[in-house]
């Protein structure tokens, strides 16, 4: 499908909460249609993807089951907080309201690639979330004890 994507920048929203895709980010998103996805991650960050990369997710979300507490709120999350946003002629989105709020967005935000999508939060939020989980040591956690760099 779409490119991978790598790296971390910090992109400013403006006064209107609008976003600019970086121009070296922006081919690859927009690679197999003008529509990307926006929608809140559960650890409080938002992930925008390409729409194609999206949509396989899109399918199994609606598959949680409906009467499990911690799979209706991953539902509630990914798919009631789901945007579908075109950039402009100057690359730039729409950041909703509601999305600003959910990862208390209000400035700067760190943009983090994932490979097939990107993790959008905000710099301070951020900088204190990667200093708690680095700080907890760097034993692996399960499932990786024999990861290598």
């Amino acid at each position: 499908m779409g490119g991978s994507f790598h790296g971390a920048t910090v992109v400013t929203l403006d006064a209107k909460g609008r976003l600019a895709i970086p121009t070296r980010h922006r081919d690859a998103l927009l690679e197999h249609g003008k529509t990307l996805v926006l929608t809140a991650h559960p650890d409080g960050c938002v992930v925008l993807y390409p729409e194609a990369e999206w949509e396989p997710i899109r399918a199994q979300v609606q598959n949680f089951p409906s009467f499990h507490p911690q799979a209706s709120w991953w539902k509630r999350l990914l798919l009631g907080f789901e945007e579908h946003v075109t950039p402009d002629n100057a690359g730039r989105i729409l950041f909703p309201a509601a999305l600003r709020e959910h990862a208390r967005l209000e400035r700067d935000v760190r943009m983090i690639g994932q490979g097939r999508y990107f993790e959008l939060w905000d710099s301070g939020v951020w900088a204190a979330k990667r200093d708690a989980a680095l700080s907890g040591g760097i034993t692996p956690p399960p499932g990786m004890e024999d990861f290598s760099l």
